[in-house]
C-alpha cells in the first residue's frame, strides 16, 4: 500500500461514544500520539494506584480510533472497510526497549505505528496485514500466535475484535514508518471523512 492508503475511524472520548467523528490515517495518529493532546490524561492515569479507578478513567478521558477499519459506528457489523491494519496489544511489559527493539526487528511483520500505550506499561504495535480473503478474527489469532512462536510476550486478543478500540495516548518517543516521513514533515496529510482512497 501506498503511504496514505491506510485509513480508519476515529472517535472522542468516552467510550460510550460509538459515533466516529471522522477518518484519519497512520501521520494523524503519530501527530496526536507526540503531541500534548493526552498529555494530561495520561500523566493523571499513570499516578493512579487502583486498576479499577485507572479503568473507568481511561474509558472516560481518552480519544480512540479502530485501527483496522473505518465504521459507521463501532460496531463490527457497521464495518464499511477493512483498513488493511492490525493492531497488537501488549500488556505488562517488563523490558519496554528490548520488546520495542524485537517488534521493530520482525522477521515477518513491517511496523507501521509502534507507541506506548496510556497506562505507560504496555505496547501498542500496528502493522500492515493483507486477510487474503480470511476474517478478521481468524487472522488476528494467527498473527498472534506467530508472534508469540518468535519469543515475544503475550498479545491480548481483545484485538481480534476488528471494532476493538485503540485509546490514543501521549508518548513523544513514539515510532512511524520512516516511509512517511515526508507527509510528517510537510504536514500534508490531514484526510477527512469521505476523502479516503478507496
Amino acid at each position: 500500500m501506498e503511504a496514505t492508503d491506510y485509513c480508519f475511524s476515529f472517535f472522542r472520548r468516552p467510550i460510550q461514544n460509538t459515533e466516529p467523528l471522522r477518518a484519519i490515517g497512520i501521520v494523524d495518529v503519530y501527530r496526536y500520539v507526540v503531541g500534548h493532546y493526552a498529555r494530561p490524561q495520561a500523566e493523571a492515569l499513570r499516578s493512579m494506584a487502583s486498576p479499577a479507578d485507572a479503568k473507568r478513567y481511561k474509558a472516560a478521558h481518552f480519544d480512540y480510533c479502530t485501527f483496522s477499519g473505518l465504521f459507521r459506528k463501532r460496531n463490527e457489523k457497521e464495518l464499511i472497510m477493512h483498513s488493511g491494519l492490525m493492531c497488537l496489544d501488549f500488556d505488562h511489559v517488563e523490558d519496554m526497549e528490548m520488546v520495542k527493539q524485537q517488534l521493530l526487528n520482525h522477521e515477518y511483520f513491517d511496523t507501521e505505528l509502534l507507541f506506548t500505550s496510556p497506562s505507560g506499561n504496555g505496547l501498542k504495535w500496528v502493522i500492515p496485514v493483507d486477510l487474503k480473503g480470511w476474517e478478521h478474527s481468524r487472522f488476528f489469532k494467527a498473527v498472534a500466535n506467530c508472534v508469540r512462536a518468535t519469543g515475544l510476550p503475550m498479545v491480548d486478543m481483545s484485538g481480534s475484535d476488528v471494532a476493538r478500540a485503540c485509546f490514543l495516548p501521549y508518548d513523544p518517543q513514539a515510532y512511524i514508518n520512516p516511509k512517511y516521513n515526508e507527509y510528517v514533515e510537510e504536514n500534508i496529510f490531514r484526510p477527512r471523512l469521505g476523502e479516503c482512497p478507496f
